[in-house]
């Protein structure tokens, strides 16, 4: 006896169907505007870190802080992932858990963009901590979400949840040996 699915369900004959057939140029348009949505993200919050490097230097940092250089191609990698992951949803059929799941997705990329304005731009080491703190519980949901949706898609997003995970023990430790800097 097999599996009865609805069109809707993501793991429906549908909607495998509708993967594998051959991408029409709207689609590669809709991978472009979620490439570009999430490097307007990154632009965003780029802003704000135009002196992160000078910023970074003057901060006592622990043995394992990561030199300046490493942070732009890692964003730049996560953001190409992050972005290819959102179209992979966007093409699963529409429904309540694929709204859900963008608009995760979104709320995880504005709290994104605000951490390098309260980290570089503001000083703000706890508010900053706070954030991605956040952006963490919201990127695991992300996660999770898109796990359901389509696994390749979740996937995708794992090297970006070590990353913010990383990050976030790198805010903590940079907040508490740097009061002065980072009140």
């Amino acid at each position: 006896m097999g599996m009865v699915t609805s069109p809707s369900t993501p793991s429906s004959p549908a909607a495998a169907s509708a993967r594998s057939a051959p991408l029409s140029p709207r689609t590669w348009l809709a991978l472009a505007g979620w490439l570009l949505l999430c490097f307007v993200a990154a632009g965003i919050g780029s802003v704000a870190s135009v002196q992160a490097p000078q910023f970074y230097a003057q901060l006592v940092q622990p043995l394992w802080a990561p030199p300046p250089g490493v942070f732009g191609p890692v964003w730049s990698v996560l953001y190409t992932l992050m972005g290819i992951a959102a179209w992979l949803v966007w093409r699963e059929p529409a429904g309540a858990a694929r709204r859900h799941a963008i608009a995760l997705f979104c709320a995880q990329l504005a709290l994104n963009a605000l951490w390098s304005w309260l980290f570089f731009q503001w000083h703000l080491g706890a508010w900053a901590l706070a954030d991605i703190a956040l952006l963490g519980i919201c990127v695991a949901a992300t996660f999770v979400a898109f796990l359901r949706l389509r696994p390749l898609a979740g996937l995708l997003l794992l090297p970006y949840l070590a990353w913010i995970s990383f990050a976030g023990a790198l805010n903590y430790v940079l907040w508490r040996m740097n009061p002065g800097l980072l009140g």
